[in-house]
């Protein structure tokens, strides 16, 4: 069983990569796509934005490592 610490960093890891897809296709297309899944229910789009960042923080923490 994975420990708690590596089940972190992979969830954090496809957080950041979900945010910077997103902010990608947001640049490129103005296209949000976390908005076009989610958009009907607004606490859960915000939901994954929070979590986005706050991976993007961890991701700063693991790479300082």
């Amino acid at each position: 069983m994975a420990d708690k610490k590596s089940v972190l960093d992979r969830v954090t890891l496809v957080l950041v990569i979900v945010g910077g897809v997103n902010w990608g296709l947001v640049g490129a297309f103005n296209f949000n796509l976390v908005n076009v899944i989610l958009g009907s229910v607004a606490w859960l789009e915000r939901l994954v934005y929070v979590l986005v960042g706050l991976s993007a923080l961890w991701a700063i923490k693991m790479a300082t490592k």
